[in-house]
């Protein structure tokens, strides 16, 4: 456990990392997968050739946010005990619910109706994007309580674009609105959501890891 809680930040940026290279190394192994169009998720559809390494590498960078979570309950608790709840729960559902889950529970395009798999991937992927979403916020909170306003007000700026990417990104999965100029575009705005998710994490751990 103490090697967890004094590498585990570590471990966040290599997770950040892994996942966000994720479909941009797989891409290279599945040229016919139009990324500005797709989500990611389909590379680990049923019928994707790159689906062994996709669902692997989901489980891996999962399992590397895991091993964060005793380093930023302990960086957190002596300044509030419920935002480190709240911090590791955001992220434990992310790396559980949207990495391992989708590692473990592929899904298949090619069925009509939803499989138990595809079921527990939906539901998986939703639970870890909402953790993923509002990460941000508890930061927000967490820095006003410690008095430093300016890391406050960057991760109130970063958490509304988040929000608003997300939102596009939502918009980008209506039928009756999706055919629209960049809604029509789903995995690139997927992809730009995404990024503004990492963006709060990397700037934590990396403020984490420079302090004492």
């Amino acid at each position: 456990m103490k090697f967890l809680k004094k590498y585990g930040f570590y471990f966040l940026l290599l997770a950040v990392l892994s996942d966000f290279l994720t479909p941009y190394i797989l891409g290279i192994f599945y040229p016919e997968l139009n990324q500005m169009t797709r989500v990611m998720s389909v590379f680990g559809d049923v019928a994707s050739p790159v689906r062994g390494a996709f669902l692997v590498w989901s489980v891996v960078s999962g399992v590397f946010f895991v091993l964060a979570l005793p380093a930023i309950y302990q960086s957190v608790v002596k300044t509030s005990r419920t935002l480190a709840i709240l911090l590791v729960s955001a992220i434990g559902l992310y790396g559980i619910g949207d990495c391992i889950f989708t590692g473990l529970f592929s899904i298949d395009t090619e069925q009509a109706s939803w499989t138990f798999s595809t079921w527990v991937h939906n539901i998986g992927s939703g639970l870890g994007y909402a953790g993923f979403l509002i990460f941000p916020l508890f930061l927000v909170m967490l820095y006003r309580k410690t008095g430093e306003k300016g890391l406050s007000n960057v991760y109130l700026v970063l958490l509304i674009v988040s929000l608003l990417s997300a939102g596009v990104y939502g918009l980008a999965r209506i039928p009756a609105v999706n055919d629209l100029p960049v809604l029509d575009k789903i995995g690139f705005c997927q992809r730009i959501s995404f990024f503004f998710n990492y963006l709060p994490i990397v700037i934590f751990g990396v403020d984490r890891i420079r302090k004492p």
